[in-house]
């Protein structure tokens, strides 16, 4: 099966604009619902040429089974060759994996150690918009670390919004900072409206396709830090000076389940349906995917369909690169 897919190159090198966090607990002027609608007016982002060639392509036999996916796609996490895909560039909304883009900016800005205060406004957000929470106490001084445990691993919206308010600086820049930083890095179907991935201002803002997410991926991962939380089922924080004690169950179901998994998000709107951009490794070989728009048939489903994928991938016994 020939694909003729383009994948971005992602190097660490790419480029990330923008300064770093600011001064701990400053929130930005006006409301969530102001800084929300402020971001679904600014224009789409221009769809740049990709700085390097497509690369070679597998060419395989076969493809996995029972994938019940709109859009997916599963490449070699080391080569980011691509062995299938489905619908691999068209645009869909990718729920909570929208947080690996904050969770990049947040790593690409350095300083993991800058405390960060947790504002009010966080709490309030997710509450308005029904997201999900880690539970954050207004008040609490956490680590940009410890920020982006609780940002990627219970998804929590407060964390969201608490490192865009602080690495913005407010939630209007930070998501302006992330479409530019999609743009650079070739990412042309994708487009955000907010940190978290909330369906808001409508249920589709916030999109991508399998291809560009799995760019983002392979640039998330390069991160020994971000791979270090993504792989973790569990984290607990001790109650310590300036904060709360807090405990964060990863809501990634395929870490649970999959021998080998070490990653990375998972997501779910009604529309966006289950969503999960995904690695394992096995026998010393990474793959890496994901899917997009995995039906509402249980909460493990975009688990399900990664393990198909996976199972797959791994059992390939020859592929060759096409001409």
């Amino acid at each position: 099966m020939r694909l003729t897919v383009r994948i971005v190159a992602v190097l660490a090198a790419a480029v990330i604009g923008g300064g770093g966090v600011a001064a701990c607990g400053a929130t930005s002027p006006g409301s969530a619902s102001e800084h929300l609608a402020a971001s679904a007016r600014a224009s789409r982002p221009p769809a740049p040429q990709p700085s390097k060639p497509a690369g070679p392509m597998l060419e395989v036999a076969g493809a996995p089974r029972g994938v019940k996916a709109k859009g997916a796609v599963l490449a070699d996490a080391t080569t980011g060759q691509v062995l299938w895909g489905r619908a691999l560039d068209t645009e869909r909304p990718m729920a909570s994996v929208t947080k690996v883009m904050t969770a990049l900016l947040v790593l690409e800005s350095g300083n993991p150690d800058q405390l960060i205060r947790v504002p009010k406004a966080a709490f309030d957000y997710v509450w308005k918009y029904g997201g999900e929470s880690a539970a954050l106490r207004p008040g609490d001084e956490l680590t940009a670390q410890e920020l982006l445990e609780a940002l990627l691993l219970p998804s929590g919206a407060d964390a969201a919004y608490t490192l865009a308010n602080a690495y913005g600086p407010g939630l209007t820049a930070f998501v302006a900072r992330m479409n530019a930083t999609a743009a650079r890095m070739g990412l042309t179907h994708t487009h955000f409206t907010s940190p978290d991935g909330l369906p808001y201002p409508t249920e589709t803002s916030t999109y991508s396709t399998p291809s560009d997410l799995l760019a983002l991926g392979l640039a998330a991962m390069r991160f020994p830090v971000f791979r270090s939380i993504v792989d973790q089922q569990l984290y607990h924080l001790p109650k310590g000076k300036g904060h709360h004690q807090y405990w964060w169950d990863n809501t990634n179901a395929l870490i649970f389940s999959y021998p080998g998994a070490i990653g990375i998000k998972d997501g779910f709107t009604d529309d966006a349906g289950h969503c999960l951009l995904f690695e394992a490794v096995r026998n010393g070989r990474a793959l890496i995917g994901v899917v997009l728009g995995s039906p509402a048939s249980g909460v493990a489903a975009a688990a399900q369909d990664a393990t198909q994928m996976l199972n797959w991938g791994f059992g390939l016994k020859q592929a060759r690169t096409a001409a």
